[in-house]
This record gives structure tokens, sequence and C-alpha cells, in this order.
């Protein structure tokens, strides 16, 4: 597999990097070369191009057209992460759900 780059935005990405680092630990054992980064929203559209797929936190939810918009001219598929995933910091559902989102 190739490595497969998965970007996690939040506010200010902390919850996130919580989040991200529970999934790198899954995705070692599950998807061997899928690394899990968090960053501030805030510069998504400056880090975008070096993704494969990127999670937003559920409480952005309402801005999904927007980062589709920031993520299109790169063909970087965004999707907003389920919140029983993240609001338990499911790192092994986080990486199953990235996976299913990249096989879309």
């Amino acid at each position: 597999m190739k490595n497969t780059k998965v970007l996690l935005c939040c506010g200010a990405g902390m919850s996130s990097g919580f989040l991200a680092q529970r999934a790198q630990k899954a995705a070692e054992q599950k998807y061997p070369g899928m690394i899990v980064d968090a960053k501030s929203q805030s510069v998504v559209e400056d880090v975008i191009e070096d993704y494969d797929l990127l999670l937003l936190g559920p409480h952005y939810a309402s801005h999904l057209e927007e980062f589709e918009e920031i993520a299109a001219p790169y063909q970087v598929p965004v999707a907003v992460i389920p919140q029983k995933i993240y609001g338990a910091l499911d790192g092994d559902g986080l990486v199953d759900f990235a996976q299913a989102q990249l096989e879309k």
C-alpha cells in the first residue's frame, strides 16, 4: 500500500490531535502506510495538497462545502467524522472510516 496521508481538522487541533495519535497507532496495525495528522482549520488551505483525505470534526459539518471547495483543485475528498468516533476518540474506528472514504 502506498503511503496515504489523512488530515484531521478541528478548531485548535487539540481533540483531533488526541484522535490522530490513537488513529496513527491503529493505522500501523491495520493499514501500514496510512499517516494520520491533525491540524487547525486555519492551515488547511496551506497544507491540503500534501494529503489524500481531509476529515473534519463533527462541529465543522456546516462548513463541509467550504472545505470541499478548498480541496477540489487537489482532488482530495472531504468527509465529516461521525460524532460517535470523534466523541469516543476511537482511533480504530477512525482509520476504518478513513479507509472507507478512500475506497469510494
